[in-house]
C-alpha cells in the first residue's frame, strides 16, 4: 500500500513538474519584453509590429521577427527589417535618416542575430554605438545592417564585435576610406567568415583592407567601382584569402581583354563575375597556383560581359566545373562542342542569350552525362534536336525557348528525369496528345507557346501519360480549323494543375471549366482569344486556389454567374472583356476582399455600377469600357477609396461634373488615370480635377464640356496624358500648363483660340500635341523647336501663322 501511495505522489509531481515546465516554455523573460516595447516605439513606422502588445500576445517569443531559444527562451534572434523607414526610394528624397541608439539592445544578452535592413539609419548616436554591445553580446554572430545610410564611420563601431561571423554592410554609404575613424578598421574582424559590401561605392584600394581577414569564405563586393584586372588587384593589395570559397564581383567595372584569376585564392568554388565588360578570353596559363585554384573552383558565372566563343578554350582546363553560365554575351555561329567535352562533371550550363547557331560535333553533348540543367534560350539555334540530347539522362531541366528549332519532339522521349522542359517560340511539331513526352514520369512544368500544334496520325493508339502536370502553356499553337474542333486530350487525365495557359488557340465549344472541377488547386486559368461560346457556368464545389482568371476574346452570352464569388471567394484577377455578356454587373464583387482587378470592357452591360465597386472594394484596377452602362457615375467618383485605374469610356454615363467647388472636394490620393472618355458628360470642366496631384492620365474627350480649360490644371505635375479632344471648349490654353512629364496631349475638335502663348514650352517630354480644328492664332511660337521627342504635331484648322517645325 506505501508503495501505491508513493508511486501515486511520484506521478503527481512529474505532472506539476510537467505543467511548470510548459508555463516557463509559453512565456518570454519579463525584462526582454519590456525592452522589446521600448524598441517598438523606433521600428514601428509601417505599424507592422502590430502583434508586440503584450495584453493580447503575452508571449514575446511568438511576435514577429522574434527567436528565442526553446530551453531557455531567451531572444537569440531579432529581425527589424524596414520596419522604421519609409520607401527606400522616397527617403533618398525627403532626407528622413536616423540615428541609432545600440545601448536598445543590451537587455538581450544571448542575442545571436540582429537584422536591421533598410530602416534609413545613417549612423549611431555619439557614445551609443555598437561598441557597447561587445562587452555584453559576445554570443552575437550575425549583424544585417544592409539597405541604411550608413558611411565608413560604421567600422570603428562595429569593430569591437570579435564574435561577429557574418557581417552585411550592402547597399549603404561605404567609399572604403583611410580614415583613422574609417574603413581601416575593417581588417580587426578575425573570426568574420561572410562579408557582404555590395551595392556601396567602393574602390580598388578597399581590398587591401579586406586582405586581412584571414577567416573570410565569402566575399560579396558586387556593384561597387571596382575597375581593371582581379589579378593585378591581387599583386597591389596581397590578397591573401586562402580559405575563400565565394567571390562575387558581379556589377563593377573590369573590361581588360583577358581576365586573370587572382593567386592565393586556392579554396575558391564560386565566382560571380556578371555584368561587367570582360571580354576575350580568360587568362589561364600552366602553372602550379593557377591550376589548384581551378581544381577546386565549382561554379563560374559570366554573364553579361562581351565574351565571344574562344572563352571555351580558356575554360577547358576547369574539370570539376559543376555550372557554367555565360548567358547575355556574344557567342555567336556554331557551337563546337569539342569545347565542352572536358566538362563531364557539369550539372548546370547556361549559354542563354546569345547569337549561337548550330552544333558542330553534336556527339559531344553525349559527354555531359551528369548535366541536369541546360539553357540554351534566346539564341538563333535551327534545325532539329541532335538526337545525342537524348544521352542526356540525368537532365531535370531544359530551356531551348526563343531559337528556330523545328521538327518533332522525339530526342525527349527517353529523359526520364526532366522535369521541367520550355520549347516556346520555336518552330516543332507539337502533337496535341503530348504522346513524345507520355513516358516522362517526373514532367511537372512544359512550356511549348508558338508552335505548331498537329494532329497524330489516326491509327495511333494514344495512352494515358505518366506525368501529372504543375504548369501547362500552349498559347497561340493552333494552325488550322480542324486543330481547334476537339480539345486538348491529355488534359482529361491531368489532376494537379496550378497553371494553365491554353490562350489564342481558336478553341471552340463551352469553356472547359471541368479543369477546376478536375484541379482543385488550380491557381491560374488563361483561356483568352479562343472560341468558346454559350453561357459561363461556374462548377458548384467552391475553389480556394484560384487568383486569375482570364476568359477574355471570346463568344460567350449570358450574364456573370451569380455563384462567382461564393466560387472564386479568393480571386485576385478576373478578365471577361470581348464577349457577348450582358445584364448587370454582380454586386457581390464589391464585397471580394482580394479583388483588385477586374476587368468586363466591351461587352454588352447595362445599368448602372455598383457604388461599392468603386468606393468600398479592394479593386485597384476597374475597366468597364465599351458597355451601355448609365447613370450619373460623378457623384460615386468622388467617394473613391483605394482604386487607383477608372476607366469607365464609351457608355451612357451623365451628369455634371463641375457642381461640387474645388475647395469642397480632396481627389483622391490614389486615383492615378481616370478614362470617362466617349460619355454624355456635361458642364464645365470640374476644377476639383486639380487637388489630383499624383494623375498620370486624364481622358475626357468626346462629352460635351464647355467654357475653359481651367487654371487648377496647372497643378497637375506628374501628369503624362491629357485628352480633352472633342468637346466644346473654349478661350486660350492657360500659359501655367506646363506638367513636366507631359508626353502627349490631345486638345482637336474645340472652340480653343488665342496665341499658344507660354503653355507647354517647358514639357520637354513632349511626344505628341494634337490641336486640329481650334481657333488657334497668332504665330507658331519657338519652343516647339525645343522639344526634342516631340514626334507628332497636328495644327491643321487653325489661324496660325509661321513655320511648322520638321
Amino acid at each position: 500500500m506505501e508503495f501505491q501511495w508513493l508511486w501515486f505522489i511520484r506521478i503527481a509531481l512529474i505532472g506539476v513538474l510537467l505543467v511548470l515546465e510548459g508555463t516557463l516554455t509559453n512565456a518570454c523573460l519579463d525584462h526582454e519584453k519590456i525592452a522589446l516595447l521600448q524598441l517598438k516605439s523606433f521600428f514601428n513606422h509601417y505599424n507592422e509590429l502590430v502583434d508586440w502588445d503584450e495584453r493580447k500576445f503575452t508571449n514575446c517569443c511568438e511576435w514577429k521577427g522574434i527567436e528565442c531559444d526553446i530551453t531557455s527562451r531567451r531572444i537569440i534572434g531579432l529581425s527589424l527589417n524596414s520596419t522604421s523607414s519609409i520607401d527606400r526610394y522616397r527617403r533618398e528624397e525627403l532626407g528622413e535618416y536616423w540615428y541609432l541608439n545600440a545601448s536598445m539592445f543590451l537587455p538581450f544578452v544571448k542575442l545571436k542575430s540582429l537584422s536591421l535592413q533598410g530602416n534609413a539609419i545613417a549612423g549611431c548616436i555619439e557614445n551609443e554605438g555598437f561598441t557597447k554591445l561587445s562587452s555584453t553580446l559576445n554570443n552575437l554572430e550575425i549583424l544585417d545592417l544592409s539597405g541604411n545610410h550608413l558611411d565608413d564611420s560604421i567600422m570603428s563601431s562595429l569593430s569591437e564585435l570579435s564574435s561577429l561571423r557574418y557581417l552585411s554592410l550592402a547597399d549603404n554609404q561605404l567609399k572604403g576610406s583611410s580614415h583613422p575613424n574609417g574603413f581601416q578598421w575593417l581588417s580587426r574582424f578575425g573570426n568574420l567568415e561572410t562579408l557582404d559590401l555590395s551595392d556601396n561605392y567602393l574602390k580598388n584600394n578597399s581590398m587591401f583592407h579586406v586582405s586581412g581577414l584571414s577567416s573570410l569564405k565569402t566575399l560579396r563586393l558586387g556593384h561597387n567601382g571596382l575597375e581593371g584586372n582581379l589579378g593585378h588587384i591581387q599583386d597591389q593589395t596581397q590578397l591573401r584569402l586562402t580559405k575563400l570559397e565565394e567571390l562575387d564581383l558581379r556589377g563593377n567595372l573590369f573590361s581588360n581583354n583577358k581576365f586573370s584569376f587572382p593567386k592565393e585564392l586556392s579554396s575558391l568554388k564560386y565566382l560571380i563575375m556578371d555584368n561587367n565588360h570582360l571580354q576575350g578570353s580568360l587568362d589561364i596559363k600552366d602553372d602550379a597556383t593557377k591550376l589548384k585554384l581551378l581544381t577546386h573552383l565549382e561554379e563560374l558565372h559570366l554573364d553579361y560581359n562581351l565574351f565571344n566563343n574562344s572563352v571555351f578554350a580558356s575554360l577547358n582546363w576547369i574539370s570539376n566545373l559543376k555550372s557554367l553560365s555565360i548567358s547575355y554575351n556574344l557567342l555567336q555561329g556554331s557551337l563546337d562542342m569539342k569545347d565542352l567535352d572536358v566538362f563531364v562533371n557539369l550539372r548546370e550550363l547556361d549559354l542563354s542569350y546569345n547569337q549561337l547557331q548550330d552544333f558542330v560535333i553534336h556527339k559531344g553533348l553525349g559527354y555531359l552525362k551528369k548535366l541536369e540543367v541546360l539553357d540554351l534560350s534566346e539564341n538563333a539555334f535551327e534545325g532539329m534536336l541532335p538526337h545525342c540530347l537524348g544521352n542526356l539522362t540525368s537532365l531535370r531541366e531544359l530551356d531551348i525557348s526563343d531559337n528556330q528549332f523545328s521538327g518533332n519532339l522525339t530526342p525527349l522521349a527517353n529523359l526520364t528525369s526532366l522535369r521541367f522542359v520550355s520549347l516556346s517560340r520555336n518552330n516543332f511539331q507539337i502533337p496535341k496528345s503530348l504522346e513524345p513526352l507520355a513516358n516522362l514520369p517526373n514532367l511537372k512544368f512544359f512550356s511549348g507557346d508558338e508552335n505548331k500544334m498537329v494532329m497524330e496520325p489516326s491509327f495511333h493508339s494514344v495512352s494515358v501519360p505518366k506525368f501529372q502536370l504543375k504548369l501547362i502553356s500552349l498559347s497561340n499553337c493552333i494552325t488550322s480549323q480542324e486543330l481547334s474542333l476537339e480539345f486538348l486530350i491529355f488534359l482529361y487525365h491531368q489532376y494537379d494543375l496550378r497553371y494553365v495557359d491554353l490562350s489564342e488557340n481558336n478553341f471552340s465549344g463551352t469553356p472547359p471549366i471541368w479543369l477546376l472541377e478536375n484541379n482543385t488547386e488550380l491557381e491560374y486559368l488563361f483561356l483568352r482569344s479562343n472560341s468558346f461560346s454559350g453561357p459561363l457556368v461556374l462548377p458548384s464545389a467552391p475553389n480556394f486556389d484560384l487568383s486569375l482568371v482570364d476568359i477574355s476574346d471570346n463568344k460567350l452570352q449570358g450574364q456573370v454567374p451569380s455563384n462567382i464569388c461564393s466560387t472564386f471567394p479568393y480571386l485576385r484577377r478576373l478578365f471577361l472583356s470581348e464577349n457577348g455578356i450582358r445584364g448587370n454587373i454582380p454586386s457581390c464583387l464589391s464585397g471580394m476582399n482580394d479583388l483588385s482587378v477586374l476587368d468586363q470592357s466591351n461587352n454588352q452591360l447595362s445599368a448602372s455600377v455598383p457604388e461599392e465597386l468603386i468606393t468600398n472594394s479592394s479593386v485597384s484596377i476597374l475597366r468597364l469600357s465599351n458597355n451601355i452602362l448609365s447613370g450619373n457615375v460623378v457623384p460615386v467618383i468622388l467617394k473613391v477609396n483605394g482604386l487607383r485605374r477608372l476607366y469607365l469610356d464609351g457608355n451612357n454615363f451623365y451628369g455634371e461634373m463641375s457642381s461640387i467647388g474645388v475647395s469642397d472636394f480632396v481627389f483622391p490620393t490614389s486615383l492615378v488615370e481616370i478614362d470617362l472618355s466617349n460619355n454624355k458628360l456635361y458642364g464645365k470642366l470640374p476644377r476639383w480635377v486639380g487637388n489630383g496631384s499624383y494623375l498620370e492620365i486624364l481622358a475626357l474627350s468626346n462629352n460635351r464640356f464647355e467654357g475653359s480649360i481651367p487654371m487648377e490644371l496647372c497643378n497637375l505635375n506628374w501628369l503624362e496624358y491629357l485628352d480633352l479632344s472633342q468637346n466644346n471648349l473654349s478661350d486660350t490654353i492657360p500659359s501655367c500648363f506646363n506638367p513636366p512629364n507631359i508626353q502627349h496631349v490631345h486638345l482637336h475638335g474645340n472652340r480653343l483660340s488665342g496665341p499658344l502663348s507660354l503653355a507647354l514650352y517647358n514639357s520637354f517630354s513632349l511626344v505628341t500635341l494634337d490641336l486640329r480644328g481650334n481657333n488657334l492664332s497668332g504665330g507658331i511660337p519657338k519652343w516647339i523647336d525645343t522639344l526634342s521627342f516631340l514626334s507628332v504635331l497636328l495644327l491643321k484648322a487653325n489661324h496660325l501663322q509661321g513655320r511648322i517645325p520638321v
